[in-house]
């Protein structure tokens, strides 16, 4: 499974919650490391970065109280 694909407004035609998101970001940038075997690898560094943006989105529209 590879993230450069994933898109929350999904073509396949259901919507991702921020959540959601946030979820399978974690998991992929756990995983993708697992396989590379670096934190330094662009592929983690890309998914730590976007995991990074949804969670500041996160914490802008619920503040400080995060479920996830």
């Amino acid at each position: 499974m590879s993230y450069v694909g994933f898109n929350s407004s999904s073509s396949i035609g259901y919507d991702i919650s921020l959540e959601d998101e946030i979820l399978f970001l974690r998991n992929e940038m756990m995983r993708t490391f697992q396989k590379e075997q670096s934190f330094t690898s662009d592929l983690v560094i890309e998914i730590s970065c976007k995991l990074d943006l949804k969670i500041n989105e996160y914490m802008k529209l619920y503040g400080t109280e995060c479920k996830v």
